[in-house]
C-alpha cells in the first residue's frame, strides 16, 4: 500500500510540477509530498483504530491505578500510562495537580510527565511507517527508561520539597489519605465509534500543521543541505557534536509529531543515530513553553534539575548509540 504514496509523489513532482529529476529541488519536493500524504492518511486510519481500542481509558482511571503502588512498579506504570494517554503542555498543570493531590509519589508523576510528550500513538505510527519496527522499539524503550529513571532520581532527592508551597503541603499531609474513585463506563460499539471519531478529529486538528512543519523542515534538510555538511559538523567521531545537538534542539518548539520527519531526514543524510536521537528527543522533551507552564507548579530549582537530567541523559544516550553504532 505504501508504494502508492511514492507513485503519487512521482506524479506530482515530475509530471504535475514538471520538476526535472536533475533539479536540486526535486529530492526535497518529492520527500515532502510523499511523507506528508503518507503520514496524514496513516494517522487518520490508525489513530481511529487506537482510539477505538482505548475508548474507556481516562485520567481518573490512570490515577486510580497509580495510587498506592510500590514505587518501582509505580515508575513503570507512570511511564506506561504516559505513553498511552494523550498529554500536552496545555493539560500538564491540571493533571500534575491532580496527581499531587492524590499523594501519588512525585517520582511516579514525573515519570508520567516526561514520558507523555516523548511517546504517544501518533509518534509510534509515524516512526513505524517511516523508519521501521526496530527503530520504533528502540525509541519506545528509551522513552520509557528516561521517564522511569527520572522518577527514581526525583524521589531520591525528595523533589517534592521544591514544588510551589501549596503543592508541597499536599505531601506533608502524610496522615491523610485521599481515595480516588472513578466511574467505569462500559461502551457499546456505537459509543466507541463516536469516541474514536471525535478523538481522531481532535488529534488530527491539533497535529496536522505540525506534520507539515516537520516534513517541511525535513524536506529542506533532505534536499537543500549537502550531506558533506552533516558529516563535517555532526560526524560520529566528533564527541562535541552530541551535546551541541542537544543544546541546539532546546529553542525548537516542536512536538514529537513534527520531529519524526526531521529525524528521518537527519538519518538519511548520514547523521549518526546517537546524535540524531539526542537532537530530536531534546527538542521534544526540553520544551521551553511547557517548562514555562510548569513554572506555575514547580520551583526554578526543580525545573533546573529536570532540565539538567534530560540534557545529561540525552548526551549520554547519544554517545552510547554512536559508540555501539546501531
Amino acid at each position: 500500500m505504501l508504494i502508492w504514496f511514492t507513485y503519487l509523489a512521482d506524479w506530482v513532482t515530475y509530471t504535475l510540477f514538471g520538476i526535472s529529476t536533475e533539479s536540486p529541488y526535486a529530492g526535497g519536493v518529492h520527500f515532502f509530498i510523499e511523507d506528508t500524504s503518507k503520514i496524514l492518511v496513516l494517522l487518520l486510519v490508525l489513530i481511529y483504530c487506537i482510539a477505538f481500542v482505548r475508548a474507556t481509558l481516562n485520567p481518573e482511571k490512570v490515577r486510580y491505578y497509580l495510587q498506592g503502588k510500590h514505587r518501582f512498579i509505580g515508575y513503570a506504570l507512570g511511564a506506561f500510562f504516559g505513553s498511552v494517554t494523550p498529554f500536552c503542555s496545555c493539560s500538564s498543570i491540571p493533571l500534575f495537580m491532580g496527581f499531587v493531590s492524590a499523594r501519588i509519589p512525585l517520582g511516579v508523576t514525573i515519570a508520567f510527565l516526561l514520558t507523555s510528550p516523548l511517546i504517544n500513538e501518533v509518534v509510534v505510527v509515524m516512526l513505524g511507517s517511516l523508519l521501521g519496527l526496530k527503530f520504533t522499539i528502540i525509541y519506545i524503550v528509551i522513552g520509557l527508561t528516561l521517564g522511569m529513571l527520572a522518577g527514581f532520581l526525583i524521589d531520591l532527592i525528595k523533589g517534592e520539597r521544591w514544588l510551589v508551597p501549596f503543592l508541597a503541603k499536599e505531601y506533608a499531609r502524610v496522615d491523610e489519605i485521599t481515595e480516588i474513585e472513578y466511574t467505569h463506563k462500559k461502551m457499546n460499539m456505537v459509543e466507541r465509534h463516536v469516541f474514536a471519531k471525535e478523538e481522531t478529529l481532535t488529534i488530527f486538528r491539533r497535529i496536522w500543521k505540525w506534520v507539515i512543519i516537520g516534513v517541511g523542515i525535513g524536506a529542506v534538510i533532505h534536499g537543500a543541505i549537502p550531506a558533506e555538511w552533516f558529516s563535517e559538523h555532526l560526524g560520529a567521531k566528533q564527541w562535541w557534536s552530541v551535546p551541541l545537538a542537544t543544546l541546539l534542539a532546546i529553542p525548537m518548539y516542536v512536538n514529537a509529531t513534527a520531529i519524526v520527519p526531521i529525524l528521518e531526514s537527519l538519518l538519511l543524510k548520514g547523521v549518526p543515530l546517537g546524535t540524531t536521537l539526542a537532537f530530536c528527543m531534546s527538542a521534544v522533551a526540553v520544551s521551553l513553553p511547557e517548562f514555562m507552564m510548569l513554572k506555575q507548579v514547580m520551583s526554578k530549582r526543580l525545573l533546573m534539575v529536570i532540565a539538567g537530567y534530560l540534557l545529561i541523559a540525552m548526551s549520554l544516550l547519544g554517545w552510547l548509540f554512536n559508540y555501539i553504532n546501531i
